[in-house]
């Protein structure tokens, strides 16, 4: 099971990350070059503990769904989502939020399964891990521009 693990620092409070990270317009802005839009489940506002969303995605050309669910919410320090249903065996992205110094130590672990077994972990080693890994360093680049854009207008 790959683990990608990825910090940034944000100029900007723990708060303000953290919001923004479970904000589901918010995702949308990080995540456009998959063209991801919630279609079911929570759609606007802010995800919290026992909510659900359905994104509908294109990941590698592939038009998809995947439903995750808030699993673990303690803000402004941390908060878990794992999906319920979707392309991938199982996945499992915890989000962390550490104050450091004027701003916000952002922590994503993204671990996850591929589907189909042993084609699954060709997959992963051939292609997969690092698509995965590229969008969760582009998505938390793009939330720390957002947030820091957000810190200089407060």
């Amino acid at each position: 099971m790959p683990v990608i693990q990825y910090e940034v620092y944000i100029n900007a409070p723990p708060e303000v990350c953290y919001d923004l990270a479970r904000d589901v317009e918010t995702h949308t802005k990080t995540t456009a070059k998959t063209k991801e839009r919630p279609v079911g489940g929570v759609t606007s506002g802010l995800l919290d503990l026992g909510d659900t969303v359905t994104w509908e995605v294109v990941h590698l050309g592939v038009k998809q769904r995947l439903t995750a669910k808030i699993t673990e919410a303690e803000r402004p320090y941390r908060f878990t989502d794992e999906m319920v249903k979707g392309a991938f065996h199982s996945f499992t992205h915890t989000h962390e939020f550490i104050k450091s110094g004027s701003g916000t130590l952002m922590k994503d672990t993204f671990d996850y399964k591929s589907p189909f077994g042993v084609i699954g972990n060709l997959a992963d080693k051939l292609f997969l891990e690092k698509y995965m890994r590229d969008f969760i360093i582009t998505r938390a680049d793009k939330l720390k521009e957002i947030a820091e854009e957000m810190n200089i207008k407060l």
